[in-house]
């Protein structure tokens, strides 16, 4: 049976960069300690941990610093952005974990973990990227670049032409043995950040980097389910998952089963551009052995876990 007290906590990416604030590192550092109430909440309460994050606006930001040095400096893969990032807000992260919880006096280590995540290479989603990724160009920029550097390009809405990236399903995690023996010493690990740093397995048995992402969510249910976590929260920016979504008949949801959050996905009530990678988390997570998903804000991760707030989801 899975550890109900072992939890895997993905913050979305709104708990680091928000919209409305300059993306500085003083607001990233506000914004992560704002974001760590409801955690400290469940680590008061004994549980133990692992916290995943999102990267997308860091790496966003990465990604313009190489075109800026573009001719001055080396061209970084995505592999390696995905690995700065986790170290980078990995650190922050840690560092405002560890003040809070010894100003609480709460004895625990808190650690960053940098996380390979194992994908097939012959995955369809390699071929078909979808993945949005950096800046906005003009469509005649996105042509050049198509044709200069090889990039898939693809209108984003009305704002403009951006580069797609494959973005593979996670299958697991390479230092998954690790992973799992820090938690249950009962450090506090910050891991998976930004899905993690997508290799595959090459005909020699090495590990090699590809040019992906990897969904945050789908990263965050492999994780749980490597390390036998009972509770998947996931923190985003709304209270509770909706059906008919800005809709006149919209209807928010406290509960569903695996089989309801199937039937609502498949209805499309879950885009996915939106809602719907962490539905497949949820149901995935709980198919292998997972006992609750929690969505919810990132301020009631703790009343979400109790019933109190947020949508839950769970076995039939």
């Amino acid at each position: 049976m899975a550890g109900t007290k072992t939890a895997v906590v993905a913050l979305g990416g709104n708990a680091i960069t928000r919209p409305d604030l300059e993306d500085t590192i003083a607001h990233q550092f506000a914004n992560t300690r704002q974001s760590l109430h409801g955690i400290v909440e469940l680590i008061r309460e004994g549980y133990k941990m692992v916290i995943t994050h999102g990267n997308g606006p860091q790496v966003g930001n990465a990604l313009l610093r190489i075109e800026l040095a573009r001719g001055k400096a080396p061209i970084l893969p995505l592999g390696v952005l995905v690995a700065d990032t986790e170290g980078g807000m990995g650190y922050m992260i840690e560092q405002s974990l560890q003040n809070r919880l010894r100003a609480e006096k709460i004895d625990r280590p808190v650690i960053t973990l940098i996380t390979q995540m194992v994908v097939d290479e012959n995955d369809p989603a390699v071929n078909k990227p979808t993945k949005f990724i950096g800046q906005f160009y003009t469509e005649e920029e996105a042509a050049n670049f198509q044709k200069s550097r090889g990039w898939t390009m693809k209108r984003d809405s009305d704002r403009g032409w951006r580069r797609v990236v494959p973005s593979p399903t996670p299958l697991k995690v390479v230092e998954a043995g690790t992973l799992e023996k820090l938690v249950n010493s009962g450090a506090i690990v910050i891991a998976g950040g930004g899905g993690g740093i997508p290799v595959y397995i090459d005909k020699k048995g090495n590990y090699e980097g590809m040019d992906a992402v990897i969904d945050k969510d789908l990263a965050s249910a492999v994780i749980g389910t490597e390390i036998g976590a009972g509770i998947l929260s996931i923190l985003t920016s709304v209270d509770k998952v909706a059906v008919n979504f800005h809709k006149p008949n919209q209807r928010l949801l406290d509960q569903m089963t695996v089989t309801e959050a199937k039937k609502y996905y498949v209805e499309g009530q879950f885009p996915d551009g939106s809602m719907g990678p962490k539905i497949k988390a949820a149901i995935q997570f709980i198919e292998n052995g997972g006992q609750l998903v929690t969505i919810s804000s990132v301020e009631d991760a703790r009343n979400a876990i109790a019933g109190i707030s947020g949508t839950s989801i769970v076995p039939d």
